[in-house]
């Protein structure tokens, strides 16, 4: 307990002086909400935006469970869940993830973000606890254990597809239920709230996962966020409101793209044509397919390099490595807060500069990582190494979560705007999990692969960091892709139906 105290009070103390800092900004002009509306729509983003981070926590905790599977040998003498395997069954969640919106997208806009959260946390918790027992069943030799051990991969491939299929509802429903709730002026601060949920859930997927996983097993790193995701779909019941309307408050012109459109509403196939003609939002698109194969080749990957070239680079007694959740939930906190407070108070809610700017960090990041990813340390402190490369991969994260944040969370309203918001979010976060999807077929092919002693003991060539020159290298491409496509939305700005009429 003790342990884990010590570990989150930096993001504690992160997290108020970002509090503060936000409450003390200017207000934007032209908007102004009454104390009991801003009271109202914390309540309304609160459960619904820790219910998200637990949907975060109950996706990346396949990567937590990777370090005990990778470590039991399988039926045919390679690991249970090696990098190849880790590869595959996490492509296949993505892409199911990505291709989702096909049908999430219209049906969270019909049925409201509300209703999306319900079943996207419902459906993840009932998943999540299937997971929990196939992994029981294959750790400690329960009914069914041959055919289990037998067909891992592709059972953790259906059930890890299921998982992400009802993930994908996550992040259209908080977009959708929060559009109505904020002016196009203030959402860069949502934009920033929006990434300060997503490193949460990192942290809480990351460093919860491994002491989970430590003192727990890997059972537990599935059963417990579905055990939270159970506790938060009872509290979203209560608490969430689709509008400021149904909350008791009155509706008002978020000025976005629907601003002025009050007439019915249209079909499915009419609101995709617009989505999928609209240069901006298919631009946003291409710069998170980006960003989604960045962001999660940093996050899947450092610290299985980390681990699995120890032995050489030593990594895994640096700071970075045992803090990893932490550190990327404190990157991601500061990546949206600056990124947001950037868009609405310098640029004007303009949403192109930011993106430009952090994509240039990324692209800087990336090529000097291919120089020093296998570097030793820079110098020691207190007996304990740094190490640049671990350092490195902390900023980079800090720059594509301030990135997603800033896109997916809030572009995405303002180009699709409350009436279609859903599909928006969906093409933009599907695109982000295509990218994604992309990545681990990428690594799954190019990273070393793992292969066992007579005492089954980890050895071969995936030991040796100079196989793993691929993992930086693969980057440079999409981080230039990333920064080209940016600068193409640099005076991009939505407009509602009368200003795009004249009106």
């Amino acid at each position: 307990m003790v342990t884990w105290l010590e570990e989150f009070a930096p993001i504690a103390i992160l997290l108020m002086v970002v509090a503060i800092v936000i409450s003390r900004l200017p207000k934007v002009e032209g908007v102004d909400h009454s104390p009991a509306f801003v009271k109202r729509r914390v309540m309304n983003w609160l459960p619904l935006g820790l219910t998200y981070a637990f949907l975060y926590m109950g996706r990346y905790n396949l990567n937590v469970s990777k370090f005990q599977f990778e470590e039991m040998q399988g039926p045919n003498g390679g690991s249970m869940m090696g990098n190849d395997d880790f590869g595959i069954i996490f492509m296949v969640g993505t892409w199911v993830y990505g291709v989702s919106f096909l049908l999430n997208g219209p049906l969270t806009d019909r049925y409201g973000g509300k209703a999306a959260i319900l079943v996207g946390a419902g459906g993840a918790a009932l998943v999540n606890f299937l997971m929990a027992g196939a992994s029981w069943i294959l750790i400690e030799d329960g009914p069914g254990h041959e055919f289990v051990a037998n067909n891992f991969l592709w059972l953790m491939c259906v059930l890890y597809g299921a998982n992400m299929y009802f993930q994908s509802f996550g992040a259209v429903a908080i977009v959708k239920c929060n559009a109505p709730w904020f002016h196009v002026r203030e959402r860069g601060v949502f934009g920033a709230i929006f990434g300060i949920l997503i490193s949460l859930g990192i942290y809480f997927a990351y460093d919860w996962g491994d002491l989970i996983l430590t003192h727990l097993g890997a059972t537990w790193v599935f059963l417990i966020p579905a055990l939270l995701l159970s506790l938060f779909f009872i509290l979203d019941v209560g608490m969430v409101k689709n509008s400021p309307g149904e909350a008791g408050h009155k509706d008002f012109d978020t000025a976005d793209a629907s601003s002025g459109d009050d007439g019915p509403r249209l079909g499915v196939l009419e609101v995709f044509k617009r989505m999928l003609s609209n240069p901006i939002i298919l631009t946003i698109a291409v710069i998170e397919f980006c960003s989604g194969f960045l962001r999660q080749a940093i996050m899947q990957w450092y610290r299985t390099f980390a681990k699995q070239t120890d032995i050489v680079l030593g990594l895994k007694a640096d700071f970075v490595y045992k803090n990893w959740g932490m550190l990327l939930c404190c990157a991601g906190i500061l990546g949206g807060v600056v990124a947001g407070v950037i868009s609405d108070h310098v640029f004007k809610s303009r949403r192109g500069p930011v993106a430009v700017l952090l994509y240039g960090v990324m692209a800087g990041g990336a090529v000097l990582l291919t120089f020093i990813y296998d570097s030793p340390p820079l110098f020691t402190i207190a007996g304990f190494p740094v190490y640049g490369q671990a350092w490195l991969v902390i900023l980079m994260s800090m720059a594509v979560i301030g990135v997603h944040g800033m896109l997916s969370g809030t572009a995405s309203m303002d180009f699709g705007g409350k009436r279609n918001v859903g599909v928006a979010v969906g093409i933009i976060d599907g695109f982000v999990y295509l990218g994604t999807g992309a990545m681990s077929l990428t690594y799954s092919i190019i990273l070393p692969k793992e292969t066992f002693d007579a005492t089954g003991k980890l050895t071969g060539p995936v030991l040796e960091p100079s196989n793993w020159i691929g993992w930086p290298v693969a980057m440079i491409p999409m981080t230039v892709l990333g920064l080209l496509f940016a600068t193409r939305v640099w005076n991009a700005t939505p407009k509602g139906k009368k200003a795009a009429s004249g009106h």
